[in-house]
């Protein structure tokens, strides 16, 4: 069983099916060869025999009056091989040598009318009968166009010659299609079979140790598709190690940034602590300053908010529940409007009592970041309308604001994390975020229109 499995194993390589499939086609091409050359080998083998029928046929007519002795005639049909030979002219036939009683005769064949196709018919119908037939052969005779020579003979001698010739054939053909194939095998493999087991082997070390600089493939400066692999190889290799590289130095970076966050954070709250104390200050230098450095301290404190979610190693999964999305929108409401004079005009148009199945504060961050974006880009007036839609197994949620639109150069990496902001000195943090938590969900997030009148955002979740 040992020896099957390897011998399998080895035969599911390339190498040993290259071998397999070489020698086949040589001894296909010997085949195709060897069936034409059986073919002539008859006809030239009854040539030869009508040759030295015709010889004979000279002889007896050197001789006088044609008149040789019976044992003569016996040892020329003997020596010719042959049962009879005739000689025909073009008025005139003549019975040169015979057996007393000439056999019956099963097949004719006439050597001034062939072609490939016959003589290669005849011959597999020659070696596909067998032996004991008796056939007569019509020959052309040489300088003498309007002659010929007749011979009846047997066919067994023919088809012994043919067999003969045949095994030698094959013997030659055995060691071409051997000789040949090792040949054409050792010229592909060495061409493309060790090239292409380099570039698999270099895939295979790459895989493994994608960081390893002494695992990567060396271009051997062909010049073919081969050639072009190891080049494109070598390309794609250098460029996964350098991303890989640059990644590692991203997430080490992200690290520190989360832990100066952390920290920075802190430090925040304790000056917006203090700034509250300022507040009951009566000098009015002090109450002008105030609201300005509270709201710098605390846009700095959800920067870096913003910054320790996002770099968490991944969100955890949405814990979805049916919770009710009117009221939730309220809440949003009073996070960002606190002041109620505010001008901006918040219009929840989600139905009261209207249930949304999803993880409820996920969507409730989704919205805040929205929802900040959009008062911030209004300025102090403006319209920001929430409303909902149910349509073929979706919920379909639209944030509209009357803002001055989104630029084109920040639309290009809306979502992407620290170059999709659109207000200067912002991060992109929070619609990058909103993205992934949407996403989470197996919804969508897309800005359906923006321009001068205002952005519209579309927000598609599985009902």
């Amino acid at each position: 069983m040992t020896l099957i499995r390897a011998l399998t194993r080895s035969f599911k390589s390339l190498s040993a099916r290259l071998l397999l499939l070489t020698i086949l086609f040589v001894m296909l091409a010997e085949v195709l060869i060897f069936v034409p050359s059986v073919a002539f080998f008859r006809e030239n083998y009854l040539v030869k025999k009508a040759e030295f029928a015709h010889l004979a046929s000279l002889a007896l007519l050197a001789s006088p009056d044609l008149m040789v002795s019976k044992e003569l005639k016996q040892e020329l049909l003997f020596r010719v091989g042959v049962r009879s030979i005739v000689f025909r002219s073009a008025n005139s036939s003549m019975l040169m040598l015979s057996e007393e009683m000439p056999p019956e005769v099963d097949r004719t064949f006439d050597l001034a009318n062939t072609s490939p196709m016959i003589l290669i018919k005849d011959a597999m119908e020659a070696l596909m009968m067998g032996e004991g037939r008796i056939i007569r052969v019509t020959a052309p005779i040489k300088d003498a166009p309007t002659s010929s020579l007749e011979m009846v003979l047997d066919e067994a001698p023919i088809i012994e010659a043919m067999l003969d010739y045949s095994w030698n054939i094959f013997q030659l053909s055995l060691v071409i299609s051997v000789l040949t194939a090792v040949l054409v095998f050792i010229s592909l493999h060495g061409l493309m079979v060790r090239p292409m087991g380099r570039l698999v082997a270099s895939m295979i070390a790459f895989r493994r140790s994608p960081e390893d600089t002494t695992v990567g493939i060396v271009p051997s400066g062909r010049v073919d598709e081969i050639g072009v692999a190891e080049k494109e190889l070598e390309i794609m290799q250098s460029t996964v190690r350098n991303a890989l590289k640059q990644k590692e130095h991203l997430a080490a970076l992200g690290t520190a940034v989360t832990k100066i966050s952390h920290d920075l954070r802190n430090i925040l709250s304790t000056s917006h602590i203090v700034t509250d104390s300022l507040s009951a200050v009566d000098d009015p230098m002090v109450q002008k300053t105030i609201p300005r450095l509270v709201g710098s301290i605390d846009r700095a404190i959800e920067l870096c908010t913003q910054t320790l979610r996002f770099g968490k190693a991944a969100e955890r999964a949405p814990q979805r529940e049916s919770f009710d999305f009117h009221q939730l929108v309220e809440e949003v409401r009073a996070t960002l409007l606190a002041d109620e004079q505010s001008g901006i005009d918040w219009q929840n148009k989600v139905p009261e009592g209207f249930d949304l199945y999803a993880d409820r504060e996920q969507i409730f961050r989704v919205l805040l970041n929205l929802g900040r974006n959009s008062i911030e880009a209004m300025g102090h007036s403006g319209k920001l309308e929430i409303s909902v839609e149910k349509q073929e197994g979706k919920v379909a949620v639209r944030v509209a604001d009357t803002g001055p639109g989104i630029p084109e150069r920040a639309r290009q990496h809306l979502f992407e994390p620290f170059t999709g902001s659109v207000k200067s000195g912002g991060t992109g943090l929070g619609l990058s975020i909103s993205k992934e938590l949407i996403e989470a969900h197996g919804g969508t997030i897309a800005v359906k229109q923006t321009g001068p009148t205002g952005t519209v955002f579309i927000i598609n979740l599985i009902d």
